[in-house]
């Protein structure tokens, strides 16, 4: 099968009505003081008709052979680390005839490059790749297209042509977010972005579609933005700046491109005693964002789905020569004190 889907095609089907974020911790992979989860070869709950329908697998997954390399830009933060673990598990557990490498990237796009190099030389199928960026590694996709591997672009974009992108419409998910701003800013505020690592598809994505509402609001100014590179700590600490650039009364809120951010910046708004003038928000949906928000501190999270379950079933497929789309998107919905309870149960 030979699927076109690059990133500029991907932001052209931004329009769609899809929502955004991940819950670590579901269906057997551990998470942050949840439960453990029976592991069952079914796509998450995020995965609508449409995508579940596509990766129906109708080989039988004993008998499914080939050589997989599962490529994440880095496990610094808690959902490329779940991705990673679940996805060894599912193949362990279902696919025993399937050879899977997992490659931790190290938020490293040189370091991400040489392991996926190594394993276009040992002779792989497929690949599934998260890049840390959308253009550092065009090179080496194209190379194993050249290979004749067979390439899924996964959470994040790559500038090229891949097989199959499967991910969430993360323009939409900044939509999303920047209406639940609007929601709560109907007299106008100053807000402070913390954004993802720069040139990284989620970190362009969430800001664009954010920044779309927003830009319809002029009563509500983003005053400054600062990367957070998808960590805690510099999440703290960017926010820490920011609180000492504005004084007591000048940030409403606070937009984070992911819940790792978002609790750093929690902390250092609480640190400061300031926790009454501003809300904080986050993307991805993990465990420990929803017990943030739950005891009323985080105001919301935008879920982005772990895809490990999607990512191996549409790798099997593609072993079995089993037709595919050239996309499949998730479900992304915004989570907040009132319906929190609703997925923390799922």
């Amino acid at each position: 099968m030979k699927g076109r889907f690059t990133r500029r095609d991907f932001l052209k089907a931004s329009g769609g009505a899809m929502a955004g974020a991940f819950v670590l911790g579901v269906a057997g992979c551990g998470s942050q003081g949840g439960e453990q989860q029976e592991l069952k070869l079914e796509p998450s709950i995020y995965c609508g008709d449409k995508c579940k329908e596509a990766l129906r697998l109708q080989a039988d997954p004993k008998n499914i052979e080939g050589s997989v390399a599962l490529s994440w830009n880095g496990t610094t933060h808690p959902y490329g680390a779940a991705t990673l673990e679940k996805g060894k598990q599912l193949q362990q557990k279902f696919f025993p005839k399937m050879k899977l490498q997992t490659l931790d990237g190290r938020d490293d796009a040189t370091i991400q490059t040489s392991q996926v190099e190594d394993a276009i030389a040992g002779g792989i199928d497929v690949l599934i790749i998260s890049p840390l960026t959308t253009d550092a590694l065009v090179p080496v996709v194209n190379r194993a297209k050249g290979e004749g591997v067979k390439v899924i672009a996964a959470d994040r974009t790559v500038d090229t042509d891949v097989d199959l992108y499967i991910g969430a419409n993360s323009v939409e998910s900044g939509r999303i977010a920047g209406r639940y701003f609007v929601e709560r800013l109907k007299d106008g505020g100053n807000v402070v972005e913390i954004t993802g690592t720069l040139g990284a598809s989620a970190t362009i994505d969430r800001h664009k579609g954010y920044t779309e509402i927003i830009e319809e609001h002029p009563e509500i100014k983003v005053i400054a933005d600062q990367t957070g590179n998808y960590a805690r700590g510099p999440g703290l600490s960017v926010m820490q700046d920011f609180l000492q650039r504005f004084p007591s009364g000048e940030i409403d809120a606070v937009y984070c491109h992911n819940d790792e951010m978002a609790l750093g910046a929690y902390q250092a708004v609480k640190e400061a005693g300031r926790e009454d003038e501003m809300f904080v928000t986050g993307f991805d949906g993990s465990d420990v964002a929803f017990q943030s928000i739950e005891a009323g501190q985080m105001a919301a999270t935008v879920v982005y789905p772990v895809m490990s379950s999607e990512c191996i079933i549409a790798a099997a497929k593609m072993l079995a020569d089993e037709k595919m789309p050239q996309e499949i998107l998730l479900e992304t919905p915004l989570v907040t004190k009132q319906n929190v309870i609703k997925w923390e149960r799922r």
